[in-house]
């Protein structure tokens, strides 16, 4: 799973559980519900775990939960939780240095991707589980949310 799509996913968990605060849900009900293996749930249970956000329960009436109130949990909050790095990627290889282009485009390009980065994280820290949780019920309420989030 790849870096977006996991970040991704666990957005999708985390408002799952939110709106299911009175009972544990399983790792299988939650992949049913993200329509993927419960292996990569769980994985992302387990990361979402060491960071705080939720705790399992063993047993018959076992789960997850969420642990902290999901006001308090941003988007950039999650992000962080799953993904390691940039969002922005330089080659894989490094360029050719006899090329003018590839000698300098990584040195123009971290400024750029710099500045995405910030503005990315200042957008995801203004909106938390909670917030995506309304936006996600009024939309099953097929309310049109003219508010963003």
């Amino acid at each position: 799973m790849n870096l977006s799509t996991r970040f991704t996913v666990a957005l999708h968990i985390l408002t799952l559980l939110a709106s299911s605060r009175e009972e544990p849900l399983t790792s299988e009900y939650i992949a049913g519900s993200v329509n993927t293996n419960p292996v990569v749930v769980r994985r992302l249970l387990g990361l979402l775990r060491q960071k705080g956000f939720v705790s399992s329960q063993p047993g018959n009436r076992g789960g997850w939960q969420l642990v902290r109130n999901p006001d308090a949990i941003t988007l950039l909050d999650v992000r962080r939780a799953v993904n390691e790095g940039s969002p922005f990627s330089m080659h894989t290889n490094p360029p050719n240095p006899a090329c003018p282009v590839g000698r300098n485009i990584q040195g123009a390009l971290t400024g750029v991707y710099g500045q995405a980065e910030r503005a990315l994280e200042a957008e995801l820290v203004q909106t938390t589980i909670q917030k995506l949780l309304r936006s996600v019920q009024a939309r099953a309420r097929g309310l049109i949310f003219l508010a963003y989030l």
